[in-house]
């Protein structure tokens, strides 16, 4: 089946326009409270990160759950991951995020978490779009559910995460810039980083309600990286809006993808005897990845783009640990779904017990030359990547590299864009065959 609404991870949209509109997020709200909360005193809980609209979709959206008959926790802006455990520690049906994670305050979304803590089957959030289109029942005026806040959800959130650490460890000589891009995890990333003993220097940690993401965070490395050479910094952490993601900047200044992050840690756990399965990356994920991986013995599987994918690739072949090169990181043996801030304390942990930096951790991963470019599109990504033009393009690109590298079309799950990204062994080589390929995505979708 189709899906109408739900995309890679949740639904997404801009704030005002259809399907994120407050009328919109009520019947979504009323649809997944009587799909996920069929049980007497059924729970769910709704965490947010920090744009303003989110407080109009919380309230819809509890609006939405009563009237099913469902009882509703708030939790307040806390991260992403954070609503996953807190879903599964205190036993609800369901936790709901609002969030468009790494996009502006003008982007918004609602993605669901099980009571495993985990995304949502698409059989279920399929069943939940085929009620959204209904009218709302409903129920009882006696059954109707309540709402309350729950006040030290940050707090809870923030002792998990210090779980995930060896407790033999400490940061205590550690001096870190964390840059929390004005989003959820403002409050709790800081707080992980010092209470475990770290100098934590918190940049990008006060939202105003639109400044979620911008020229900060994960997408926009330089607020990080000119932080960490002002404070003389042993590294420096970037999460993005809701804090599933985590990329890195070492002393030097090197910026550390997730592809690095995963052969970090991937290398810690052979180490430790820990790793079980393969390793799972994506289409996107760097051949020089999967060549250092492999020559440590270490099998390598790419899913799809999109966690949900490395998530199900993971399940299916016994996998511990998986990840995205844009800093989705998946630490199965920690936790339930990426979390940025799990991730930097993995990534610690391998550098206190090899007693060497972050710089010195990467450099035996040797990466292939990538070019991505990203190409926003007015019409159907579908219609655009199916076009003569684009097609003959791609041929044409694929002929010229051979053997040398590859070459990726897709369309954003999460923005109207279509992605294009070729890998060779040559620069050049790669930028001039992406630059093709761009061109002719550009011309097919004026069109």
């Amino acid at each position: 089946m189709s899906r109408k609404y739900f995309g890679t991870d949740g639904v997404r949209g801009r704030v005002g326009e259809p399907p994120l509109t407050p009328d919109f997020a009520l019947k979504l709200g009323w649809a997944a409270g009587t799909v996920l909360g069929k049980a007497d005193g059924a729970r769910v809980l709704i965490g947010k990160d920090t744009r303003r609209s989110g407080y109009m979709f919380e309230s819809a959206l509890e609006a939405g759950f009563a009237a099913a008959g469902v009882e509703t926790d708030l939790l307040g802006p806390i991260p992403t991951p954070g609503v996953a455990y807190l879903t599964r520690a205190l036993r609800a049906q369901a936790g709901v995020v609002i969030s468009a994670s790494h996009n502006p305050h003008e982007d918004n979304g609602v993605k669901f978490f099980g009571a495993d803590g985990g995304k949502l089957s698409d059989e279920i959030e399929l069943e939940i779009e085929s009620r959204i289109d209904g009218e709302i029942r409903c129920v009882d005026s006696s059954r109707l559910g309540r709402a309350k806040r729950i006040e030290d959800a940050q707090g809870r959130y923030i002792e998990f995460c210090k779980g995930t650490f060896p407790i033999q460890r400490s940061l205590k000589d550690l001096k870190i810039v964390v840059d929390c891009a004005n989003g959820a995890a403002y409050k709790t990333a800081p707080a992980v980083f010092a209470e475990l003993g770290a100098t934590a220097i918190a940049i990008g940690d006060d939202p105003d309600g639109f400044n979620i993401n911008r020229d900060c965070g994960s997408t926009h490395l330089d607020a990080v990286r000119k932080a960490v050479a002002a404070h003389k910094a042993d590294l420096g952490v970037a999460l993005d809006g809701d804090a599933d993601r985590c990329l890195m900047v070492a002393a030097d200044g090197r910026e550390v993808d997730g592809d690095e992050i995963l052969y970090v840690i991937a290398r810690q756990r052979l180490r430790a005897g820990t790793l079980r399965g393969p390793v799972v990356g994506t289409v996107m994920s760097n051949l020089g990845l999967e060549q250092a991986l492999r020559k440590d013995g270490v099998a390598f599987e790419r899913a799809k783009v999109g966690d949900r994918y490395v998530m199900e690739m993971l399940k299916a072949k016994g996998g511990i640990l998986g990840g995205e090169t844009s800093g989705h990181t998946i630490c199965l043996d920690r936790t339930t779904t990426g979390d940025g801030t799990v991730t930097a304390l993995q990534v610690l942990a391998a550098m206190l017990e090899e007693g060497r930096g972050l710089a010195e951790l990467t450099a035996a991963l040797h990466k292939c030359p990538q070019v991505l470019i990203n190409v926003r599109v007015g019409r159907s990504a579908k219609s655009v990547l199916e076009d003569a033009g684009v097609r003959a393009a791609e041929a044409a690109a694929h002929r010229r590299l051979g053997a040398r590298g590859r070459v990726l079309l897709r369309a954003s799950g999460t923005e109207p864009l279509i992605r294009v990204m070729v890998e060779a062994d040559d620069a050049a080589l790669a930028q001039a065959a992406a630059e093709e390929i761009a061109g002719a995505v550009r011309g097919a979708a004026s069109k």
